[in-house]
């Protein structure tokens, strides 16, 4: 693991730390819970209840994280989509936007989408890497205070609003603001992921196990 993947996942272990001052837990719909979190349609697993196949990467997303966030424990039911999602989120801690970046991406997908697992994970992410809770709430309507990262984050609600068909000239923007085809193919390719993450969480109503997070749109 490279010293930006490290730092991710150091980053991902100081948010579960601070648990215990969240408050109540809330479910994915918003409400508050009774007593133990509201199941998710599919129930999350454990490593000893998972398949062979998936428990490798859930002892790494413990070890990341000190715990298995729901998402990835209802993820688990799947050994290969529980793969493409943690070995996504590896690749692109390495990769060529930054920590802080992706996670203005995200906040920005999540709240384009309404979901409130993804804007409650990426939030806390986002503090981690340094973004202040103004940054983080103004990126969730895709607006930034420097130009250049608000062209890309207008570029990502672009993309999730029209299914992918941009127009042209929005490429154009983005070069002119200095972004690469590597960023711009990267940007495309972590607007992906944060829809497949997305709609496991909002169509399989995963308990939210971060601190919620209102939508700004």
């Amino acid at each position: 693991m490279d010293d930006r993947a490290e730092h991710r996942a150091d980053m991902a272990r100081n948010i579960f730390k601070e648990r215990s001052d969240w408050g109540e837990p809330v479910n994915a719909t918003g409400g508050q819970t009774e007593g133990a979190l509201i199941m998710s349609l599919v129930p999350p697993l454990t490593a000893t209840d998972a398949a062979p196949a998936a428990q490798a990467n859930l002892a790494k997303i413990e070890k990341a994280f000190g715990t298995v966030p729901n998402m990835f424990a209802v993820v688990a039911n799947s050994p290969a989509a529980l793969q493409s999602m943690w070995g996504s989120f590896g690749a692109f801690s390495t990769g060529a936007l930054g920590a802080a970046l992706t996670e203005q991406i995200a906040v920005a997908v999540a709240d384009t989408n309404d979901c409130r697992y993804c804007l409650a994970a990426h939030t806390a992410l986002g503090s981690q890497a340094g973004l202040s809770a103004e940054e983080l709430a103004t990126a969730q309507r895709a607006r930034a205070a420097d130009p250049k990262t608000e062209a890309l984050l207008q570029f990502a609600h672009s993309l999730v609003e029209n299914r992918g068909k941009v127009d042209r000239g929005e490429i154009t923007g983005l070069r002119e603001h200095g972004w690469t085809d590597g960023q711009i193919v990267e940007t495309i390719a972590q607007v992906g992921l944060n829809l497949f993450t997305n709609y496991i969480n909002i169509a399989l109503d995963v308990p939210v196990d971060f601190p919620e997070v209102p939508f700004q749109r």
